[in-house]
C-alpha cells in the first residue's frame, strides 16, 4: 500500500463578491454573485514509503492547498486522500504521530522561548522516550550545527537558524513521512546547502517519505529522485527530472571551444547562439538533430572541445509554466 494515495482530490473555495459603494452594499443584502476559485482539481497522487518527491509549480498552483489537505488541516470538497491508511481530514492521533509538517512561512516554535523547551514540550505531546528523545535531538542539532543555539530565545535567531530548529522540532520523533512546505525559504546559499544536505541524510538514516515544495530548483534537483509539477490545481507531469527535461524541451545545448578565432555569422548558421566569443559560442540545436549537427560543426569549424548538454532545467520548468498560462 502506498505511504500517500489520492483519487481526483478536489478543493474549491467559495467567495462572494461584493459591489462597492452603498448601492453595493445593499444590493448585497438580497443578492450577491459567487465565484469559485479552483485551487486543486482531479489531483492523482501514489507515493510509495521511502521515495524523495519534488512538488513543483508557481505560486498559487495548489501546491500548499494539497499539503493541507494530505495533512488533515483542510478538508476536500470532493475526492479521497489516504496517508498511511488514514484519512487525513480525521486527524487522528495515530495518524499525526506518524507525519509531519514543515512551513518555510509558519513557525511551530514559541517565539518568545528558546527552541529547546519548544522540544520538550513536542516530545510530551509525542509521547517520546527521554532517552530517545535526547539522543535524536542531539543528532539533530549536531547534522543541522545549531548546537549552540538550542537555548537562545526564538525571537533571536537569524532566519536560517530558527528554520533549522523548526526541521529538529518536526523530526525528533521520527516520523514516516515528513511534507517539507518551502523549507529553504529567504535563506542564504550556504543554509540551502546545508539544509539539503541534512535531507538526504535524514532520508537514508530514516528511510522516511519526503514530499518537497520549493521554487529554487537546486533543492529539488539535489535532493529529489521523482517530481510532480502542478499547475492551476492539475498535475501536468509526474516522473523523473531527465524525463521531464526530454519531454518539455526539444533542444539540446553545444559547448564549443575553439582552436583559433571565428565569426559569429559561421557559428549562427549550425543552430541559435545563446553565447559567443571569437573563441568559444554555446548553440542551442533540435534535440533529434544534435550528432548531425555536432558533426558537420566539427568537420567546417576550428573546434578544440566540444561538449553536448541539456537544457537548464529551471529554464524548462519556467517555459513550461509560461505555456500554460
Amino acid at each position: 500500500m502506498a505511504s500517500v494515495e489520492t483519487h481526483d482530490l478536489c478543493k474549491t473555495y467559495v467567495s462572494h463578491k461584493k459591489q462597492p459603494g452603498i448601492i453595493g452594499g445593499i444590493k448585497g443584502l438580497f443578492t450577491r454573485e459567487v465565484t469559485e476559485v479552483h485551487a486543486v482539481r482531479n489531483v492523482n497522487l501514489s507515493i510509495e514509503q521511502g521515495e524523495l518527491v519534488g512538488f513543483l509549480g508557481p505560486n498559487g498552483a495548489g501546491k500548499t492547498t494539497t499539503l493541507k489537505m494530505l495533512t488533515g488541516i483542510l478538508y476536500p470538497t470532493s475526492g479521497s486522500a489516504k496517508v498511511l491508511g488514514y484519512t487525513p481530514h480525521q486527524r487522528k492521533p495515530d495518524m499525526l504521530r506518524r507525519i509531519s509538517l514543515v512551513m518555510g512561512n509558519k513557525m511551530q516554535l514559541w517565539w518568545d522561548l528558546p527552541a529547546w523547551d519548544s522540544f520538550v514540550v513536542l516530545r510530551e505531546l509525542y509521547d517520546v522516550d527521554p532517552k530517545q528523545f535526547k539522543t535524536r535531538v542531539d543528532t539533530l542539532l549536531e547534522a543541522l550545527q545549531i548546537t549552540d543555539k538550542v537555548n537562545v530565545q526564538v525571537r533571536k535567531l537569524s532566519l536560517g537558524e530558527r528554520m533549522k530548529c523548526e526541521l529538529v522540532a518536526a523530526l525528533l520523533y521520527r516520523p514516516e513521512i515528513v511534507f517539507l512546505d518551502e523549507p529553504t525559504i529567504g535563506l542564504d546559499v550556504v543554509s540551502q546547502k546545508r539544509i539539503r544536505d541534512f535531507l538526504k541524510e535524514l532520508h537514508r538514516e530514516d528511510n522516511c517519505t519526503i514530499l518537497l515544495t520549493s521554487h529554487y530548483m537546486q533543492d529539488v534537483q539535489e535532493v529529489c529522485r521523482r517530481v510532480i509539477v502542478i499547475d492551476h490545481g492539475v498535475v501536468i507531469f509526474d516522473g523523473t527530472l531527465d524525463t521531464l527535461s526530454r519531454q518539455f524541451s526539444d533542444t539540446r545545448r553545444l559547448r564549443l571551444i575553439f582552436s583559433q578565432p571565428v565569426l559569429e555569422p559561421d557559428v549562427s548558421r549550425y543552430g541559435k547562439v545563446i553565447e559567443f566569443t571569437e573563441v568559444s559560442a554555446i548553440l542551442e540545436i533540435n534535440r533529434n538533430e544534435t550528432a548531425t549537427i555536432t558533426s558537420s560543426v566539427l568537420q567546417n569549424l576550428p573546434v578544440n572541445d566540444v561538449g553536448i548538454e541539456e537544457v537548464d532545467i529551471e529554464e524548462i520548468i519556467r517555459d513550461l509554466f509560461t505555456r500554460a498560462k
